[in-house]
């Protein structure tokens, strides 16, 4: 929130349109998966309310703001942490850079308040 916060005063003092892009899981938008994480889940969840509610209140600003929501991301400390899982099922750190930039980018033009889920083949 602070830094989306410093983020929107900048823009909005200079007068410059702009691009925030949030980073949620797939807890936060699947509440009913998995077991012992409520903490996470309820983090993650508030991200989606929290950038949803920014687009809302920025439309017609020039600001817009989205997250991607990605379930198991595929890096070395998680294949580590789950080492009988099936890796290619994970989304690639590529992939949600892609899907990052893009949301970041001049080319997206109108798209905001979208929370882009981000699953890979799980």
């Amino acid at each position: 929130f602070l830094c989306c916060r410093a983020a929107i005063r900048s823009m909005l003092e200079s007068s410059v349109s702009g691009r925030i892009v949030n980073v949620t899981a797939r807890a936060g938008l699947d509440l009913r998966r998995g077991s012992g994480m409520v903490a996470y889940a309820a983090s993650k969840a508030a991200v989606a309310a929290m950038t949803v509610a920014m687009a809302e209140e920025l439309k017609g600003k020039g600001i817009l703001v989205n997250a991607v929501a990605p379930s198991t991301l595929d890096t070395p400390a998680t294949r580590a942490d789950m080492p009988a899982a099936d890796f290619g099922k994970w989304v690639s750190l590529e992939a949600a850079a892609e899907a990052i930039a893009y949301l970041a980018s001049p080319a997206n033009l109108a798209m905001s308040g979208t929370l882009v889920p981000l699953y890979g083949r799980a």
